[in-house]
C-alpha cells in the first residue's frame, strides 16, 4: 500500500461506487417502523438517523439504537458528518426521562448515549448527560451505559461531573490522523481530544475509555500506527475502526479517497490488539457505537482475569 501523503486536491475528486463487501441483508421493515414510532412519540433523536449510519437497519431490526440528546442541530460543522449544523435548539428538560422510559420499554441491557456539540452552553451539555444517566439508572439500574461525548472543549468541570456519574464506558472519537484533523474537524483539536481521554481516566479509573477513527480520508498506514500509539498513551482501551463514507456530495463533505479492504481491516485489528488495546473492532461497516456492548464485555473479562 502506498504511504505517500495525498495532497488536498484529491479531496475534490473522491470515490463514490461502493465495493461489493458493503452489501447487507434487507432489515425487518416492521421493526424499524415500530422503533421510529417510539422515538417520534417521545420526541427523541437517534444518531443512527442523523448520521446516516449504514448499520441502522441491522441495529434497529435487533431493537438496538444509540440515543442522541441535546437536540439534533450541532454547533460545529465537521466535514465528515451528516448531522445538521447551525443554531442550537432549546434543551428539552424532559429528554432525560424520555430516554430512560424508551430504554425501559425496549428492554435494553446496554445503551449508548451521544449528543451533538453544544458550544453555546456553559458546561457544553455535560450536566444533561449526567441527568440522562441518572434517569436511566433510576428506572433500569441493571442497564450498562456508554456515553459517546463531544470534547466539551476539555473543560475540567464538565469532564469531572460526567466521570463522577460513572457510566461504564466513556467514548470520545479522535476521528482521523493528526495530519488530517484540522481539515476534517476544523472546530476541534487533535491534542484536545487526546487530553479528554486522558482526563476521563484520571477522574475515574473504573471507567473504560474508548475511541474511534475512520479510514479512507487520505491517511497512510504509518499515520494509522502513530494514531494508535497516541490513543494508547491517552489511556484508550477500546478502539473501533471503520470506513469513511461521505454523507453527501456537497462541498462541505470530504469525498472518500480509498475503500479499505476487509483484509486490511483485519490487519488493523490484529495490530491494535498486539499493541495493547483491550478490544478492537475493525471493519468496513464498523461505527463507534456498533455492537458496543461487546467491547465492554471483553474489557470486563480482561479485568476479571487480571485480578485472578
Amino acid at each position: 500500500m502506498k504511504t505517500t501523503h495525498l495532497n488536498e486536491e484529491r479531496f475534490e475528486s473522491g470515490l463514490t461506487r461502493l465495493p461489493s463487501w458493503f452489501r447487507q441483508e434487507v432489515p425487518d421493515a416492521r421493526k424499524i417502523q415500530s422503533m421510529k414510532d417510539l422515538f417520534r412519540g417521545s420526541r427523541l433523536h437517534t444518531v443512527c438517523e442523523s448520521a446516516h449510519c449504514p448499520n441502522m437497519g441491522k441495529c434497529w431490526g435487533a431493537g438496538v439504537a444509540t440515543f442522541m440528546i441535546l437536540g439534533e442541530v450541532c454547533t460545529r460543522a465537521c466535514r465528515f458528518c451528516a448531522v445538521k449544523a447551525g443554531l442550537p435548539q432549546t434543551i428539552d428538560g424532559e429528554e432525560p426521562r424520555n430516554v430512560a422510559l424508551a430504554v425501559q420499554e425496549l428492554k435494553l441491557r446496554y445503551v449508548v448515549i451521544t449528543s451533538v456539540a453544544r458550544d453555546d452552553l456553559q458546561d457544553e451539555g455535560a450536566g444533561h448527560f449526567v441527568n440522562t444517566i441518572q434517569e436511566i439508572r433510576r428506572l433500569t439500574p441493571h442497564v450498562k451505559i456508554e456515553v459517546l461525548i463531544p470534547d466539551f472543549s476539555a473543560k475540567e468541570e464538565s469532564l469531572k461531573i460526567l466521570a463522577q456519574a460513572a457510566p461504564e464506558v466513556v467514548s470520545h472519537n479522535i476521528e482521523t490522523v493528526r495530519r488530517l484533523s484540522s481539515h476534517i474537524r476544523p472546530q476541534a483539536r487533535h491534542d484536545r481530544s487526546l487530553k479528554v481521554l486522558r482526563m476521563m481516566r484520571v477522574f475515574n479509573k473504573d471507567i473504560f475509555i474508548k475511541s474511534s477513527f475512520m479510514v479512507g480520508l487520505g491517511e497512510t498506514d504509518e499515520e494509522i500506527g502513530e494514531l494508535m500509539n497516541e490513543l494508547l498513551e491517552a489511556s484508550c482501551q477500546i478502539l473501533t475502526i471503520g470506513q469513511y463514507l461521505a454523507p453527501t456530495q456537497m462541498k462541505r463533505h470530504v469525498p472518500v479517497q480509498r475503500f479499505v479492504t476487509p483484509e486490511q481491516f483485519r490487519h488493523y485489528q490484529q495490530l491494535g490488539l498486539k499493541m495493547g488495546f483491550k478490544y478492537v473492532m475493525s471493519g468496513p461497516l464498523v461505527r463507534s457505537s456498533y455492537i458496543a456492548e461487546e467491547g465492554y464485555v471483553e474489557c470486563m473479562k480482561a479485568l476479571i482475569l487480571s485480578r485472578l
